[in-house]
């Protein structure tokens, strides 16, 4: 059975994925990436020009399939949270598990580690169209959960980027060598990034002369 057009330009996004994941972009070639897709070399080319434009091709599929889970994940923050900490670790946790620990964000973060010092400009929009966008997206939520009381901040869109580091500081390393954090080792790098972004930016209590007598 013939593929159709579309099928095959997505045959050949996930397995130049595959090969620039395991290859790099230096060790990848055409040949590898047509041989993986089942395709021949000139359809590569006809359909995305040279490795390069292909390699951004690719972040730029796979960034926009993050950034939907991301935003999905996003509609569940916790705008009026009964529990600020409860409710914020697991709005944390969603965002690990659906966002950071799946096929396309280990693939991004084991990209980065492969190219990102070496070819920093072939990120570029994976910067401004995945992490900058999310981050402030984050930052209008964390904004309105300071003036509603909940939080002391002064720039919403530090916050943001505290938050997602102390969030992804656990699961990067183990990802750059294939492995995952088991679901209680998730849960409590969770939790204690929550904790911990809570201690800098949570509202600190009212001291009155009652609570300093106590205190004393």
């Amino acid at each position: 059975m013939t593929r159709s057009h579309a099928a095959k330009r997505q045959s050949i996004i996930n397995a130049a994925a595959a090969v620039f994941c395991r290859e790099g972009l230096a060790g990848a070639n055409i040949d590898l990436i047509a041989a993986e897709a089942g395709v021949s070399r000139q359809t590569i080319y006809n359909h995305h020009g040279d490795k390069e434009k292909l390699f951004d091709a690719v972040l730029r599929q796979v960034t926009d399939r993050c950034n939907a889970r991301a935003y999905a994940v996003l509609d569940t923050f916790p705008d009026h949270p009964t529990d600020l900490e409860r409710d914020l670790t697991d709005f944390a946790l969603r965002m690990n598990k659906i966002c950071l620990c799946c096929q396309d964000g280990e693939f991004l973060n084991k990209l980065i580690q492969l190219e990102g010092e070496r070819h920093p400009e072939l990120f570029d929009v994976w910067r401004e169209e995945g992490p900058g966008k999310i981050e402030s997206a984050l930052a209008a939520r964390f904004a309105r959960l300071a003036y509603s009381g909940y939080l002391e901040i002064d720039d919403p869109d530090v916050a943001a980027r505290h938050f997602m580091a102390l969030n992804q500081s656990d699961i990067h390393l183990p990802s750059t060598f294939g492995r995952q954090l088991s679901d209680e080792q998730l849960l409590a790098s969770t939790k204690c990034a929550v904790s911990t972004f809570l201690r800098a930016f949570g509202r600190k209590p009212i001291r009155t002369p009652e609570t300093e007598t106590i205190r004393g």
